[in-house]
């Protein structure tokens, strides 16, 4: 049986087999078909992880591919209609040590999402990380969080919160939990760009009451290697705050380790929010 997650990223050439690009080696955009999934669906629209998965993967399956996910930045532009979208990637530079690429997502209503991404190859250097692991007991000691929001794609994680709830009104808006996919799968640099969206929006935690709000702009910041990725646990430890709520936006920094202490993801949101 295909994981929800592998069939939300399959790509797949055009059935009119349109594209600018046919083969490896060449510049130039190359465009793919993907799909929405109901598993991963959201209130309105897909899951933002799902689509900056679906982003990445356009990429990362490219036969141009260099390099593992570095960076990943997302902008959604409208929201993503249930059914088919066109993936269009260009890797726009080619350095010795790293690739940049352009991506969009099209549908039949226009552009529903533009991004970037850099690719890079790992060499060994100084290798230090500043920023310390929460204290915090482990997933075997945490209650499994349920939650009264009933979304498709959150029965796709196992969430277990340390501190931070989305239920009361808190001076922070710092939440901390574990955790981990509710169908096993080994991690990699796409499941990673999906979960390090798994954070319920920052306006929850401050206000304790749930309010429309959206992710604008995503970006992902990746720090580990493939292999010491896939070699990760299960469970994925991961912290977000917002910095300023204002004129409708806030913004969102979180930090996402491994079960081992390594710090594997960073990532930042633009939110808009209403209703407060």
């Amino acid at each position: 049986m295909t994981h929800s997650f592998d069939a939300l990223i399959a790509m797949e050439d055009p059935a009119d087999g349109a594209q600018s690009t046919s083969g490896a080696g060449l510049g130039g955009p190359r465009t793919v078909t993907a799909r929405t999934h109901p598993a991963w669906a959201n209130m309105v629209g897909p899951y933002g992880g799902a689509t900056a998965a679906q982003a990445l993967a356009g990429i990362t399956s490219d036969p141009r591919a260099q390099g593992r996910p570095a960076a990943l930045t997302v902008n959604f532009a409208a929201p993503v209609d249930e059914g088919t979208m066109e993936v269009v990637v260009d890797p726009v530079r080619t350095n010795r040590s790293n690739q940049h690429w352009t991506v969009r997502i099209d549908q039949e209503s226009g552009t529903v999402l533009t991004g970037t991404a850099l690719l890079a190859r790992g060499r060994e250097t100084f290798t230090d990380t500043e920023l310390s692991v929460p204290d915090v007991p482990v997933p075997a000691d945490v209650d499994i969080t349920p939650y009264t929001m009933a979304l498709p794609w959150m029965e796709n994680y196992v969430f277990r919160i340390v501190s931070g709830p989305p239920t009361a009104a808190s001076a922070s808006s710092e939440t901390v939990m574990w955790v981990s996919q509710a169908q096993r799968r080994p991690w990699d640099h796409v499941s990673l760009a999906a979960a390090c969206d798994v954070f319920f929006p920052r306006i929850f935690a401050r206000t304790g009451t749930p309010s429309p709000a959206g992710t604008v702009s995503y970006t992902v910041y990746f720090h580990t290697a493939p292999e010491a990725l896939a070699a990760q646990g299960e469970h994925l430890l991961c912290r977000a705050a917002a910095s300023r709520f204002h004129e409708g936006h806030f913004d969102q920094i979180g930090h996402v380790w491994g079960e081992d202490g390594e710090l594997l993801a960073t990532t930042t949101q633009l939110v808009y929010f209403k209703g407060v």
